[in-house]
This record gives structure tokens, C-alpha cells and sequence, in this order.
């Protein structure tokens, strides 16, 4: 038989259980603070029709969907969760309270160039409000709080939100003659990427004059943006509505416990997707400015209209978690001491107490410790150097004298040390020792 080499597709990641369970906590760190926000979590499917995937698609993202055939069915792979989301409250709208607030933690898939940080599948970890007929301004506030939280949480002190409104670039657009704005969004969303030099050439080559196109410039990259915004008071009524959600917003930033550290206005910052309507983040490690953005949203208020004549707006954000992992485990920013072990205790027979063992491993998990027992007739030494392997904190070992007495041998794998006690004393000390929470970073960044 002809042996195939086993290999993973490029730009698909793959984890041994050890980062595998480092990533499961990233994720479930992400799923209690979105929770805290209250919202709710929703699933949706990974193969939708194409025709639904691709209601506001074209462009770069037909090129980087994956999309196949089966039978007469047009289907293709979600590229993300905003869209598969506008697709399931208009189908739920009935059944649904509005606002509705959702999360949901999914892969999705992207046939774009893998390189370095970038996968063609990975996690992405959304939140997002949708409202029936309209949608408050606070809202869109509460998105850079949640992201503050869930960074915070993880261990991530380092990172400013930028904040920006796409009401601000339409209405700047509008006074300096821009004949095509989303050309032109796409090439100021490349600004920090390429320099100001190239933009301006690109900005030129779209129509606009060399001057208009320094003009414009000048406005972006201004040091004091609502400063400079304010000098252009009631000029176009599109810019005054994007100025008055942006103040909106960071007036109530405050409040919601976001530090001014934390976030500043960026007017350089657009969003390539032309859903977007208003309000748009993007989250940034300031110590590993080269990755981009982490974590990104905005509002949009028209994405569900190809799917119902109800109008349904929505601000959400998306984390980037197989993104942001990768980054944190190549920087060496996990923290060793999450634990990685796929069980709290392993029970260990010495001899032929396989029944006492398992006896020993049900009550230690009726009383909530994670419990493997070890099946093989192997040596002593091989059953704990199996428990070393796997980081596994605490051996229960039963031999014939613990077997008798009904009791357990407690082996601290981690400190040394054994103590003699009954299966449920033993699983007391282990809650005790380890309810400790851990977050996924380090203490201390660069």
C-alpha cells in the first residue's frame, strides 16, 4: 500500500492539545465577557448559498470566497459572521427581541494569499447589535468598552482603539470633489500601509487634483482631528451627522470605564467593506504595530435589505482570534501557567485495583474534578511519566493498602508530596489548589 504524507494545507492552522488548550482559553476568556455585555450566542452554518454570501459581495471578495458546486446547488463558504448573521435575523426577525444582541465564535474562510498571520481559515470572534427600524448611538459606543474588557481580560494592556465614522470621509469626499468614494475609501484605508506619497498619486490617478488630493490628505493625518473638524462646521450635512455620532460616542466612552489611553480618533481609518455605514474601529498591539489590526467593526445599516424590506441596522466588532493567537504565541506572550492538561487528576492503579480506581475517579468527578483513570498494565514509572507528559497537576494513586482502607494516595506532580486521604477529601484539595483563574498573557509585555 502506497503511504500518502500526512501535511496541512497552507494558511490552515493545526495545534498539538497543549496550544490547542491554550487557544480554547483565549476563547472561552472572549465568551464570559461578551456574555458579561449580555449577549446571547447564536451558530450559524459554514456552507451557505452563494447567492446569500454574495448579496453585497464582488469585487475582492467573490475573488476570495471559496465556492463549489454539488449538484444544481450554487454553495460557497462564509468569509465571515456579519453576513450569515444579516441573513439569519431576517429569516428569525418574528422570533427575535430587538435589540438583538449576539455573539458567535466560528471559523471562517478566505481564499486570499497565506502569508505570515494570515490564514486562508480561522476564528473570528464577533459581537453585534441589530435593531428593529433604528439603532441608538450607544450602541456603537459600547463596542471599543467590550473591546477594552475582553483585552484586558486576556491579559493585553497595550493596545489603543481607533475610532472613526464613515459619514465623516463621505461628507470629506463630497467637499473635495471625490467622484468615487469607494475607490477613494479603499486607497485612504492604505494610507499607514503604502505612505502618504502613494496615496496621493492613487488619489490622483482616481480624478482628484494634486491639491485637493494634499488638501484631503491634510485633514486625515491632522494631529488634532476634531480640532480640524470643527473648522469645517456646516459645510456638508454628511459630515456634520458623522462629527456628531463620533462625539457622541467618545462622550460616552467615560462612562463605560474606557480609559483615553485606550483609544483615540483616527480619521485615516476607513474599513474596506462598503457595508459599513457609520461609526468604525480597529484595535492595534502597540507593540506589534507591523500585524495590524486585531480587532475591527463599525455600524451598518443597510446589510439585511437584501434579505427583507425591514430595516434592520447593526454595529458589531469582530476579534481576529486565530490572528491574535498566532501573534501571542510567536511573541512568546502565553502564559506558561494555564494549565494545558486534559484533566485535573489521573487516577493510577499500581496493581490490580482497576475497580477501586474507577470508584476513586466517579467521585472525584461528582465532585466537579476533571478524572482520567490509566487502563494500561504498564510499570509505575511509564504511568507517571505519562502524567508528566500531559502536565496533568495531581496523580491519585491506589494500590492494595489505599484499596483497603478506602482511601487514596494524592500526589502533587506539580510542588511533590503525598498525603493519604478519602477520594472526597482529595477532591477538596484539588478545587482548592487549583480554582485559581490564569489569564492567557503574560503578566509583563516588552
Amino acid at each position: 500500500m502506497e503511504r500518502i504524507k500526512p501535511r496541512t494545507l497552507s494558511g490552515f492552522m493545526e495545534l498539538l492539545p497543549g496550544p490547542q488548550a491554550q487557544m480554547d482559553a483565549v476563547m472561552d476568556v472572549l465568551r464570559r465577557t461578551y456574555e458579561l455585555y449580555g449577549f446571547t450566542n447564536i451558530d450559524t452554518p459554514a456552507i451557505e448559498s452563494a447567492q446569500v454570501l454574495l448579496a453585497k459581495g464582488g469585487g475582492e471578495t467573490e475573488k476570495q470566497i471559496y465556492r463549489f458546486s454539488k449538484g444544481d446547488s450554487d454553495l460557497a463558504l462564509r468569509f465571515d459572521l456579519t453576513v450569515p448573521l444579516a441573513k439569519y435575523v431576517a429569516m428569525n426577525y418574528g422570533q427575535l427581541a430587538f435589540p438583538f444582541r449576539r455573539y458567535q465564535i466560528g471559523k471562517v474562510y478566505r481564499g486570499e494569499r497565506a502569508q505570515r498571520g494570515r490564514f486562508r481559515e480561522f476564528y473570528q470572534a464577533d459581537i453585534d447589535v441589530i435593531g428593529d427600524g433604528t439603532l441608538d448611538i450607544a450602541n456603537d459606543a459600547e463596542m471599543p468598552a467590550v473591546i477594552c474588557q475582553a483585552l484586558h481580560r486576556l491579559g493585553i494592556e497595550r493596545f489603543c482603539i481607533r475610532l472613526n465614522d464613515r459619514k465623516i470621509l463621505n461628507g470629506l469626499f463630497a467637499l473635495y470633489g471625490v467622484e468615487d468614494p469607494m475607490a477613494v475609501m479603499g486607497a485612504v484605508d492604505k494610507l499607514e500601509k503604502i505612505g502618504r506619497e502613494k496615496v496621493a498619486a492613487i488619489l490622483t490617478e482616481l480624478g482628484m487634483t494634486a491639491e485637493k488630493a494634499q488638501a484631503l490628505l491634510d485633514v486625515l493625518a491632522s494631529g488634532d482631528p476634531m480640532g480640524t473638524l470643527e473648522g469645517l462646521a456646516g459645510r456638508n450635512e454628511t459630515l456634520d451627522a458623522g462629527v456628531a455620532e463620533l462625539r457622541a460616542v467618545t462622550g460616552l466612552l467615560p462612562g463605560l470605564g474606557v480609559p483615553d489611553d485606550k483609544w483615540r480618533v483616527d480619521l485615516t481609518i476607513a474599513r474596506g467593506l462598503d457595508y459599513y455605514t457609520g461609526m468604525v474601529y480597529e484595535t492595534q498591539l502597540l507593540d506589534y504595530p507591523e500585524v495590524g489590526s486585531v480587532c475591527s467593526g463599525g455600524r451598518y445599516d443597510d446589510l439585511a435589505g437584501y434579505y427583507t424590506d425591514k430595516k434592520l441596522p447593526g454595529v458589531g466588532l469582530s476579534i481576529g482570534v486565530t490572528r491574535l493567537f498566532y501573534i501571542l504565541q510567536e511573541q512568546g506572550l502565553l502564559n506558561e501557567q494555564l494549565p494545558t492538561a486534559p484533566c485535573d487528576a489521573l487516577v493510577i492503579p499500581l496493581g490490580d485495583e482497576m475497580d477501586y480506581a474507577v470508584q476513586c475517579a466517579t467521585a472525584l468527578r461528582d465532585a466537579g474534578v476533571r478524572t482520567q483513570v490509566y487502563t494500561e498494565k504498564k510499570k509505575a514509572k511509564a504511568k507517571f511519566a505519562y502524567a508528566d507528559k500531559l502536565a496533568v497537576p495531581y496523580a491519585v494513586v491506589v494500590g492494595g493498602d489505599e484499596q483497603a482502607s478506602r482511601t487514596v494516595g494524592l500526589k502533587d506532580l506539580r510542588a511533590g508530596g503525598q498525603v493519604t486521604v478519602s477520594p472526597e477529601e482529595a477532591a477538596a484539595i484539588i478545587q482548592e489548589n487549583l480554582n485559581k483563574p490564569v489569564r492567557p498573557v503574560k503578566e509583563k509585555q516588552p
